[in-house]
């Protein structure tokens, strides 16, 4: 019988970063610097109004594309902070989280043989919905030009089999984000094409030190662009599962009936608890930023000051040091820093082979986790002999 399972389903594994917990899960006393979730609690305002929706039997089916109501913030939300205008009733679809927009899109507009360009060291939830629509993933290697795609490594891997590029920025695992003058360059590549540009903008709300800018903020490309975000980073709403699809009509018709059929609609309690997460006026995100940005000051100084080679983050909760291992690869120095230093970071192969000889540092933890955690890593740096 395994002979009928979906070759496609077959062909992909279970995440590295999972793969990896699964390995060390019965290490004890080891500091956690590996989650990319807010331990922050979710804000009580959102929490009475999913409590609120459900005493006023608000747990119905919604409309396939959420609640009007909903879409119309988050049509607001963007207008206001980014400048990209969607139309609620045609151009967004509210979504159980943003894996299933990335999926539900990747299904809509990929077909057997097309190719999609990734810049790597990347999130590794893309490659398998790629395959798993019959595509091919193509990467672009971006770590000597800080994590960052470039207008000529863009055009080196465009074929006539692209179909589509994916800017994941803010990035997960490293923390690079696009400036304005950085984005015109890659319009000047695709501005004229056929490809589809899917922006995964879930971090955008986590930048520091500038304004996230969208690149579907520039009229040349809109008519292409897909953008991918929702509230689980923003708002600490990881469990509530609420994400949307910002897309012109004519792609959101179509990719409307793939998560008809997906789920019908995302949870209407969780979106009636969005609304008032977008709605309700409230500092909780400016105060989680500016957190986030007084925790990356401080794991940039500790691990520079390590000697460890790291870039510092525009935004998102992630460091991607690179380690001077010579003799084991990223899997293994994961290891041995469990085993041996007690401290548990995201081996970067994990995020593509592009990834290897960098470890992911979470820092969206309690600065004394992060202390702790750091000060762990430096002693194993001290007695352990990588090169």
């Amino acid at each position: 019988m395994q002979s009928l399972i979906n070759n496609n389903v077959k062909n992909i594994q279970i995440s590295g970063i999972r793969r990896f917990f699964q390995m060390v899960a019965d290490e004890k006393d080891v500091v956690q610097l590996t989650i990319g979730q807010p331990d922050f609690q979710t804000p009580d305002y959102v929490k009475s109004a999913a409590s609120n929706a459900i005493f006023q039997n608000k747990t119905t089916y919604t409309h396939n594309a959420g609640i009007i109501e909903l879409r119309k913030a988050i049509a607001t939300f963007n207008e206001k902070n980014y400048g990209i205008s969607f139309d609620p009733a045609s151009e967004i679809i509210v979504t159980s989280g943003a894996s299933q927009a990335i999926d539900i899109t990747f299904r809509t507009i990929l077909s057997p043989g097309d190719e999609v360009i990734l810049p790597g060291p990347i999130y590794p939830g893309y490659e398998p919905l790629i395959t798993l629509s019959g595509a091919k993933t193509v990467y672009a290697d971006t770590t000597n030009t800080n994590f960052k795609l470039t207008k000529k490594a863009l055009a080196e891997h465009i074929t006539p089999k692209t179909r589509c590029i994916v800017l994941p920025y803010p990035s997960n695992p490293t923390g690079a984000s696009f400036t304005r003058a950085e984005l015109l360059e890659l319009i000047d590549v695709l501005k004229d094409k056929d490809i589809f540009i899917l922006a995964d903008e879930i971090y955008s709300e986590l930048i520091f030190d500038r304004e996230h800018i969208s690149i579907a903020s520039f009229p040349s490309v809109k008519n292409k662009t897909i953008v991918i975000n929702g509230l689980s980073k923003s708002h600490s709403m990881t469990g509530f599962r609420v994400g949307y699809v910002l897309a012109p009509a004519w792609i959101s018709e179509h990719i409307l009936k793939v998560h008809q059929y997906n789920v019908s609609c995302a949870s209407s309690i969780s979106q009636y608890a969005a609304l008032e997460a977008l709605t309700h006026n409230t500092d909780s995100v400016q105060l989680m930023r500016e957190a986030y940005k007084k925790r990356r000051d401080y794991v940039y100084e500790r691990l520079h000051r390590m000697g460890l080679s790291v870039t510092n983050p525009d935004g998102a909760f992630y460091f991607f040091p690179k380690f001077p291992i010579k003799e084991m690869s990223s899997l293994e120095l994961g290891l041995a820093l469990v085993r041996k230093g007690k401290v548990a970071l995201v081996p970067g192969d994990s995020f593509s082979s592009l990834g290897e000889g960098y470890m992911r540092l979470s820092y969206a933890y309690h600065p004394d986790t992060l202390t702790e955690g750091l000060n762990r890593i430096e002693s194993f740096l001290q007695h352990e002999q990588l090169k």
